[in-house]
């Protein structure tokens, strides 16, 4: 038998995180992760590769608005 995996969710600290797209000027790259609000630190979690990809991120986190994307 198979079974659908099931989708796992994940936190973040959203008091010192915000989600956000780092897109590279050169190839159009696009990494989503997190930056420390305070710091400007960037936490890449995922390449993104597809609109797919986006969608299981921001499913993953329990994030509904756009992603600010940051270069």
């Amino acid at each position: 038998m198979f079974f659908k995996k099931k989708a796992v969710k994940k936190t973040y600290d959203r008091d010192n995180q915000k989600p956000v797209l780092n897109c590279s000027i050169c190839n159009g790259e696009q990494v989503a992760g997190f930056v420390n609000i305070h710091t400007n630190v960037f936490e890449d979690l995922m390449l993104i590769k597809s609109q797919e990809d986006l969608k299981v991120f921001k499913e993953q986190y329990g994030i509904l608005d756009e992603l600010e994307k940051i270069y």
